[in-house]
């Protein structure tokens, strides 16, 4: 059972400023590749009704079970067999990866969708499931998943060598201490195994200069931020799924993004610039000889971030950026 006051102080980010580049009208049909508590498809419904729908995709069961909460006042809840797909009124909630985009949408008989939403930030919700690991403000257990399969961060950590690590942090984290991190943590585990993450906190701390401990971003945010997006396989999962929701969209309809570093910023942004260009080939070629036709227009040159307002009353929104492209 979920409990509600866990998922109430979910807020969903640059809300909006989704609902305004969206503008969803009635009838229509959208897909929130990461539903999380349900903010954000609950906002779109509102506006939707009588018959629009939201396609709403999420790894982990407890956020569609919040996201029945946040929408259960619409209409009963109904369930498939394997509770792998909830209905609740107009919103469709499937558990499963946003790679897999295409086939949910197909499998589910979805279609005429108008928007489409990646919001990239893990929730609240996650933040504070003192199971994930996913914080380093909380002793927990070294797992960071986001569903129930795949490789563990605790087997990461005990497990790769520490080249293989320094190159994790350095990659995906743009940790400077990357090296001389992965070298404590090979020696720390070969007397005791590194299972939580008050333990990998501590193991960073005695290789990290004092200066740096103290500084406004906490000395092992990178390297958390490092094996999430490894664990998850965060990057090349939206490199996937770009290209799957542009050919899902009508013409007109909107993809929108909602990043929370550069990495992933960095990936959007190249693919929106790439998909809305007609030529693609080298500025070196005189002829183009790529064939390539504009899929996209950019509606937001420079990326949207939160407005002060909001950067205050949620903090874990200081660093999102919103871009947006409609099909040609």
């Amino acid at each position: 059972m979920v409990e509600e006051s866990k998922y109430k102080g979910h807020i969903p980010v640059l809300l909006d400023e989704v609902i305004e580049n969206f503008d969803p009208k009635p009838n229509q049909n959208f897909v929130d590749c990461t539903l999380g508590g349900g903010g954000h498809s609950a906002a779109i419904l509102k506006l939707t009704g009588p018959s629009g729908k939201v396609l709403g995709i999420d790894l982990d069961e407890q956020a569609i079970k919040a996201a029945e909460l946040k929408v259960s006042s619409f209409a009963k809840a109904t369930k498939d067999k394997k509770n792998e797909k909830l209905e609740v009124g107009r919103l469709i909630a499937v558990k499963g990866n946003f790679r897999d985009l295409k086939n949910i949408v197909h499998q589910n008989n979805f279609e005429n969708i108008s928007g489409i939403l990646l919001d990239l930030g893990f929730s609240s919700m996650e933040m504070d499931d003192s199971e994930k690991g996913l914080s380093f403000r909380y002793d927990a257990p070294l797992d960071m998943r986001f569903g129930e399969e795949g490789i563990t961060a605790e087997e990461v950590i005990n497990n790769f060598k520490e080249k293989e690590l320094e190159d994790i942090f350095r990659t995906y984290g743009e940790e400077r201490f990357s090296g001389r991190i992965a070298r404590i943590i090979c020696e720390v585990r070969k007397e005791k195994p590194i299972r939580t993450t008050f333990e990998l906190v501590e193991a960073i701390r005695k290789v990290i200069p004092g200066k740096f401990q103290y500084g406004r971003i906490h000395f092992a945010t990178k390297v958390f931020q490092a094996l999430r997006i490894f664990v998850n396989q965060e990057l090349d999962n939206l490199k996937i799924v770009l290209p799957q929701a542009i050919d899902l969209l009508l013409p007109g309809g909107r993809l929108a993004v909602i990043s929370f570093h550069s990495l992933e910023d960095r990936i959007v942004k190249e693919f929106f610039k790439r998909e809305s260009r007609d030529c693609i080939c080298p500025k070196e070629m005189p002829i183009c000889q790529c064939d390539h036709k504009a899929k996209l227009k950019i509606l937001n040159k420079k990326p949207i971030i939160p407005k002060e307002g909001e950067a205050k009353i949620n903090p874990r929104s200081r660093s999102a950026k919103l871009r947006v492209a409609v099909k040609l």
